[in-house]
């Protein structure tokens, strides 16, 4: 096993720790510990509400999750020798759920979760059609996750970060800040809100104090959405075995990573759509000197996907195009196509006796793939969501004799009001 440079121990808080991390993105968060290129190392990783959400049979702890807090990230690392304009890159050698044996309740000791956030508290992808908070317990066995909230249904988790990337620079931090203000500008009222401006209550920073705190919190970037320097990417194929190439915007790029997922379906559709989890990384790091320019990466990360995903024979397949439930039509509007397929799969696995809050969980936990299947054909986009059908206990392909029917049993917990 590498060295943990990061410890983390589970029967504290995140803030408690030996080295404390981040939960917002800023140039001027001290670096925790420096490794070298050439280096492999383990880091640990609190799930992202760090011990807010429970283990039980309901979703008030969903309804009343502290958005304000996450994500709770592990690091920053330096990379001794990187500089701005480099490529760093990142091997993802090993990721998983915390041990078994480490002590306390957390979420990655045998156990993690799915939620349907309420629209007043972030909504989700299908918020219009699922306003309220819901949640999902999943049990993990090995590599394979059951729900006693999701009866019938067993698949293979594709273990990954949903969140990983460098330090922002203090210019880019800044293009951040006023794009995102300008979004919010056009509709500053709306629920769920447009972006998320920084926010200095609940913000942590790392070692910072006093005044250079209370300006860098002022400032500091919401780590929700994914932007350049990569962050909350939730790429479900960012699996053991990946390779990541990040641009480099600060001396010693400054990596940090955070919110693992024990499985998730493409799109994190339910917002909390993922298996959330607390865990470990294990990583390796080298730098490519000049690598932005020299391999034309700009401001976007690139990733070799790894070789690790289940392999799923059978699937079957929802479309979706670009017009509203109320027939109105918009333009290659492949978000809108996207959701029309999930919503078009949901209705489907109603008719074996989900309810349209299990479908809607299995789709943003189960390995689905999630695909743009046409763009240029006005003035409708198609979009598809492919179900592997061997993670049912029943056969859910159309036939002649109609659906088997299942139990839904207690169903998925949902807030009380």
């Amino acid at each position: 096993m590498p060295d943990v440079v990061f410890p983390l121990d589970s029967t504290k808080k995140f803030t408690d720790q030996k080295y404390v991390g981040h939960n917002r993105w800023h140039p001027d968060i001290p670096a925790n510990v420096t490794v070298r290129p050439g280096d492999s190392f383990r880091v640990h990783c609190r799930e992202w509400f760090d011990g807010a959400i429970h283990n039980d049979d309901s979703a008030d702890d969903v309804r009343d999750a502290p958005l304000s807090t996450v994500h709770v990230l592990s690091g920053p690392i330096a990379v001794e020798g990187a500089a701005p304009g480099d490529l760093l890159v990142v091997d993802i050698l090993d990721v998983g759920p915390i041990p078994q044996e480490d002590s306390g309740p957390l979420a990655g000791q045998g156990w993690g979760y799915t939620g349907i956030f309420a629209t007043q508290n972030g909504g989700g992808f299908l918020t219009e059609q699922f306003p309220d908070a819901y949640k999902v317990i999943w049990d993990f066995s090995g590599q394979t996750a059951t729900s006693r909230h999701v009866p019938g249904v067993s698949f293979t988790g594709i273990v990954h970060p949903g969140l990983m990337g460098t330090a922002p620079s203090a210019d880019l931090l800044a293009r951040w800040n006023r794009r995102e203000q300008a979004l919010i500008d056009t509709d500053p009222d709306r629920v769920p809100p447009l972006a998320l401006p920084p926010l200095p209550q609940d913000a942590i920073l790392g070692t910072l104090a006093g005044a250079e705190f209370d300006r860098a919190a002022a400032e500091a970037a919401r780590t929700a959405p994914p932007r350049e320097n990569g962050g909350n990417q939730d790429i479900k194929n960012l699996t053991k075995g990946s390779r990541v190439f990040y641009p480099v915007f600060v001396d010693g790029a400054k990596l940090s990573m955070g919110d693992l997922h024990f499985s998730q379906g493409d799109g994190e559709i339910t917002f909390c759509g993922a298996i959330e989890m607390g865990g470990f990384m294990d990583l390796h790091v080298d730098v490519i000197k000049g690598g932005m320019e020299t391999y034309g990466v700009g401001e976007n990360a690139v990733f070799m996907p790894g070789n690790v995903d289940p392999r799923y024979e059978r699937w079957l397949a929802f479309s979706g195009t670009s017009v509203t439930l109320d027939d109105e039509q918009h333009y290659l509007d492949s978000h809108l196509s996207y959701q029309r397929a999930c919503l078009h799969a949901i209705d489907y696995l109603t008719k074996f006796g989900y309810t349209p809050e299990q479908a809607y969980m299995i789709l943003g936990a189960a390995p689905i793939e999630g695909r743009l299947s046409g763009v240029v054909d006005i003035p409708n986009s198609c979009s598809t969501v492919y179900l592997p059908t061997a993670i049912f206990d029943m056969d859910i392909t159309p036939s002649a004799s109609g659906p088997a029917r299942i139990d839904p049993g207690m169903g998925v917990p949902r807030s009380s009001f």
